[in-house]
């Protein structure tokens, strides 16, 4: 019987196990689904060993991307960052492939990130945050890997997806005029911008809380599967995007986040420098920063979105931009004295 046209199958566990303890030398393992969703992602283990095995969709990432996510990966190891590892397979490889319904799939498997996500920071991990962000782009900052990963430039993260998201504007071309004028505003601000103090390199572009892990032994940063070329400030805005949130949400005063952040900036520099214009820039990379992703759910509503990309959602997230422009000036630490 032929198999009827699929564009996102969701692989057995039970199957993925008994593939997955051969592929790897694995013995007594137990799989389960984590998540459906960028790509599907499930936790293999035992009482002595745990894993996480990451299965890409092909609509979002070709093999030679993984291939970058997977060097990148170990040259950041290799330079002393914290970061969960892909593992080899028995063979040597890294990419486990999948005839699955609606094509082949690639999967990776990685170290377990130890420890659990913490959301209300304290000083002291704060502190780790920044250092460790500035090692990871210590690194990332100097080398050129030999497979393509995305560039984040105005273009592909303004005036791309801003075109792609129109047609899902329809019945709010008022919130949709907003953004595409603040984009306009934006792109041009960043265009002219002197870039000659930012660094550059392989960033994260995702770097919130809920992608790093505190243990007893320290802290581990994973889920590099958005990292891609621009300037290194996109992963400061990441996560200064935790602070507003927190002050959006009342988890937090404005005073509080700004003192936050700053503490994250001085530890940060201890290990290299972030100029004044970086921090300057926070909020038009923001805004950039919310656009692409904006644009990243509207081309993956099929797959991944559905249940809530809407008009209420595109709604609830435009003000959320306009609350974004009105605040993250206001967070930024008032004088180099405050850092």
């Amino acid at each position: 019987m032929d198999i009827f046209p699929t564009q996102y199958s969701t692989l057995s566990a039970p199957a993925l196990n008994l593939q997955l303890q051969q592929a790897y030398g694995l013995k007594d393992m137990h799989c389960r689904l984590l998540i459906r969703n960028v790509s599907d992602a499930y936790v293999i283990g035992n009482n002595r060993e745990k894993y996480l095995f990451k299965i890409y969709r092909d609509v979002h990432r070709k093999p030679d991307e993984i291939r970058g996510e997977v060097q990148l990966l170990h040259l950041l190891a290799a330079g002393g960052a914290k970061v969960a590892t892909p593992v080899a397979d028995l063979s040597g490889s890294y990419l486990q492939r999948f005839q699955a319904a609606e094509g082949i799939r690639y999967g990776v498997l990685f170290d377990w990130a130890p420890g659990r996500v913490v959301t209300a920071l304290s000083r002291e991990q704060l502190q780790t945050v920044g250092r460790e962000m500035a090692l990871i782009h210590q690194i990332s900052s100097s080398i050129e890997l030999d497979h393509f990963r995305r560039s984040y430039t105005p273009y592909t993260t303004i005036k791309e997806p801003l075109h792609r998201i129109a047609p899902a504007f329809e019945g709010l071309e008022e919130a949709y005029q907003y953004l595409r004028q603040t984009g306009d505003e934006v792109y041009a601000t960043l265009s002219e911008m002197d870039t000659a103090n930012f660094s550059k390199g392989y960033c994260h572009y995702d770097f919130l809380p809920k992608n790093f892990h505190f243990s007893e032994g320290g802290i581990t940063f994973f889920d590099f599967d958005f990292a891609g070329k621009g300037l290194l400030a996109n992963d400061i805005v990441s996560f200064f995007n935790h602070f507003f949130l927190d002050t959006v949400y009342g988890r937090q005063t404005i005073e509080e986040a700004r003192e936050a952040f700053a503490i994250f900036v001085a530890a940060y520099r201890e290990v290299r420098p972030l100029h004044d214009e970086e921090l300057q820039a926070i909020p038009v990379l923001g805004f950039a920063y919310w656009i692409f992703y904006l644009g990243f759910q509207h081309d993956h509503f099929d797959d991944w979105s559905n249940f809530f990309f809407g008009p209420r959602f595109l709604t609830e997230r435009t003000a959320l931009i306009r609350k974004w422009m009105e605040l993250s000036p206001k967070l930024l630490p008032k004088h180099n004295s405050d850092i």
